[in-house]
């Protein structure tokens, strides 16, 4: 069952590749969506895809890429959108 989920990674999660490592990794997983650096700090991602994917990916964002020191990750399900890709922005 395709999903769509939206995460609020916080932490020291800019300046340390998390976008483009979450991009590599969502790829990974067939997931499209995007990653984005928001104005506090925290990275956005949304994501689409299979349930299982998210979760996966999900899980994956609690602990990042290694210079990332994650401190929380806030999931919310959110409308889905046909994305052909999943990108940094």
């Amino acid at each position: 069952m395709v999903q769509a989920r939206r995460f609020t990674i916080k932490g020291r999660v800019q300046g340390v590749w998390f976008r483009d490592s979450t991009r590599k990794q969502a790829a990974s997983l067939g997931l499209t969506g995007h990653a984005r650096n928001l104005p506090n700090g925290d990275v956005e991602v949304l994501a689409y895809g299979e349930a299982a994917a998210l979760t996966e990916l999900g899980a994956w964002l609690q602990t990042g890429p290694p210079m990332a020191e994650v401190r929380e990750v806030i999931e919310d399900t959110v409308e889905w959108r046909d994305v052909a890709a999943f990108s940094v922005v």
